[in-house]
């Protein structure tokens, strides 16, 4: 039989070789990665309209076909409204930045009577620090998109790829997981099985979940600025629900940029202002308590810290590619550590019991049970002898 030792050693050799892979490939993933994606999401849509007597080749291309119909008549409707807006916002920006310095030096008097002179000019270079930040912030964001961007043969390449993937992933699911399961170690293969249902249930609450907040922050975010009538309001809440992929940096990134183009367009008018500062309130406010705990939940279970992490990481070691594959990974990486940590708290090093005793004690906590423990016999009350006081 194997040893501890042995099974670690093979693990962590196979999680170098796929990082190492995907680090060479990693100019050519996209159209596999989303294509990967789009099966994992439509599979149980197909599952159902094979109950209803479908086959599976005709269920993988209705499914595939009306999704994608519904994504490409998004894309005519509202990219060029969005583009337009997106090219508009980036080359109005340093304007906005203007307008808002020289609307806070028209406050300086108030500000030096307020503060006094010494802390009026700290806050003026703070606001002035913030606004290069921001301003190279968006510059090397900006920068970044256009040096990733696909070009033509790329775009073409991925247009078509990523669907045929995603139709051959879809027809033959069954396949490459009755295989896969096959490879399981017949000794372990119940307990691998718990790992990967639960490493399932966590990427359902990544892709499906996470995907579905992304969606409904988008419509929210752009429907609530554009009807307040701020300027590029589509653009900014698109960025604002896009971005929320990562913990607060959408909410962050909206707040900033719309509240700073809603006192430069609405001021003196300050109930405006308030009403876009609300939005974004009101918007955390979903996220947090209702979107993120219905649509996600505990499926993921991760530390926000862990989380913005895995994304700075990946996207620096791989690119756009990165930040798609960081949240399932970071969620795989969860679910594999929590079951280390259960295992390690079943080891003799953590128990410093026998190896008897630690089997049973593993067994109970991979179940999630604990064996109750018999309660203690009664002492039988003694027969009274005749005489006895």
């Amino acid at each position: 039989m194997m040893t501890l030792r042995n099974h670690v050693a093979i693990w962590i050799g196979f999680f170098v070789v796929s990082i190492l892979l995907l680090w060479v490939f990693r100019s050519i993933l996209l159209p596999f990665v989303v294509g990967l994606a789009l099966a994992y999401l439509l599979n149980p849509l197909v599952n159902l309209l094979q109950r209803i007597r479908i086959s599976r080749g005709w269920a993988s291309a209705l499914a595939l076909f009306s999704v994608l119909s519904i994504i490409l008549g998004l894309i005519l409707s509202f990219m060029p409204l969005v583009i337009s807006q997106a090219i508009g916002l980036v080359q109005r920006l340093p304007g906005y930045v203007t307008d808002l310095q020289a609307l806070a030096r028209s406050y300086a008097p108030q500000l030096n009577e307020w503060l006094g002179p010494e802390r009026a000019a700290q806050l003026e270079q703070t606001l002035g620090e913030l606004t290069a930040n921001l301003l190279g912030f968006v510059g090397s964001l900006t920068a970044g998109i256009a040096a990733s961007g696909l070009g033509l043969i790329n775009t073409l390449a991925f247009i078509i790829v990523a669907p045929v993937v995603a139709f051959y992933m879809l027809l033959d699911w069954e396949g490459m997981v009755r295989g896969l399961d096959d490879l399981l170690p017949r000794e372990q293969r119940t307990e691998i099985r718990g790992v990967i249902d639960q490493i399932d249930r966590s990427m359902a609450g990544v892709i499906r979940g996470q995907g579905g907040v992304i969606l409904v922050l988008c419509i929210y975010y752009a429907s609530a600025l554009s009807l307040v009538g701020l300027n590029f309001g589509l653009a900014i809440g698109l960025i604002a629900g896009l971005f929320s992929f990562v913990p607060f940096v959408g909410f962050a990134i909206g707040f900033v940029l719309s509240v700073g183009v809603g006192i430069v367009q609405f001021w003196p008018d300050w109930v405006m202002v308030a009403i876009v500062f609300a939005i974004f309130l009101v918007g955390q406010f979903l996220e947090g308590n209702i979107l993120y705990p219905k649509l996600v939940g505990s499926s993921i279970n991760i530390n926000p810290v862990w989380l913005m992490f895995a994304l700075f990481a990946f996207g620096l070691l791989f690119g756009f590619v990165g930040l798609l594959l960081a949240v399932p990974l970071a969620a795989i990486a969860g679910v594999l550590t929590r079951y280390a940590i259960s295992k390690y708290k079943g080891s003799t090093l953590y128990l410093g019991r026998t190896d008897d005793e630690v089997a049973v004690a593993a067994a109970a906590a991979t179940m999630g049970e604990v064996a109750p423990t018999p309660p203690a016999p009664r002492p039988r009350a003694g027969r009274r002898t005749r005489g006895a006081t």
